[in-house]
């Protein structure tokens, strides 16, 4: 019988790799980490979510998204400045947890960029009548009517820019699992880049 062995030399180079694959997932949408579940919690319950993942910086270790600044999630994050982030990826059975704290940009050079960035079918998403999650009589896209089938103009879809806010999420820590037939392979990084085995 043979044990494999891990060192935490190896465990830093999979921390590595894995944010490498987190950054290159903000440009390919078929990447199993561009999107992920994002937890907060709403009256002491927790609330969990898909989030698209829109910018990776890698030291510090930053993760950036965006959301509707009417949705529940925002006032989440605004009362309570942590959350946590589930990324996997199924092919490479490679299990990635986060704890985070939450900085909120909102009406400022910083979301005015991102927001000059965006593309404008994804402005139309901020253009919607109804605020996230509100109760509704009936069905509705809840996109203006007008561009159901088309991008607003730049001109028109400047009114989404009121309800735009971009979230950087500071990794405080990551779990990450490596799931093998021979033994997983656990480990946690804290924000002062210590390494430690954890059992799986």
């Amino acid at each position: 019988m043979t044990i494999k062995k891990i060192q935490k030399s190896d465990l830093l180079a999979i921390y590595q790799r894995e944010k490498k694959h987190l950054i290159s997932a903000v440009k390919e949408g078929n990447s199993a980490y561009h999107i992920f579940s994002l937890s907060t919690i709403n009256n002491q319950q927790p609330e969990s979510r898909m989030v698209v993942l829109r910018k990776v910086n890698e030291s510090p270790f930053r993760l950036f998204f965006n959301l509707d600044a009417r949705s529940p999630k925002s006032n989440q994050l605004k009362n309570n400045k942590f959350c946590s982030t589930l990324f996997y990826d199924q092919s490479r059975r490679i299990q990635m947890r986060m704890k985070c704290s939450i900085d909120i940009h909102y009406n400022n050079d910083v979301t005015q960029r991102v927001w000059n960035n965006t593309a404008l079918q994804s402005r139309k998403c901020y253009m919607g009548p109804y605020n996230p999650s509100s109760k509704l009589n009936k069905w509705h896209p809840n996109v203006p009517l007008q561009y159901i089938d088309k991008d607003p103009t730049k001109e028109d879809s400047e009114q989404g820019y009121k309800n735009f806010m971009h979230i950087q999420l500071n990794i405080v820590e990551a779990d990450i699992l490596e799931l093998h037939y021979d033994g997983h392979v656990r480990f946690q990084v804290l924000d002062n880049n210590e390494i430690n085995f954890l059992s799986a």
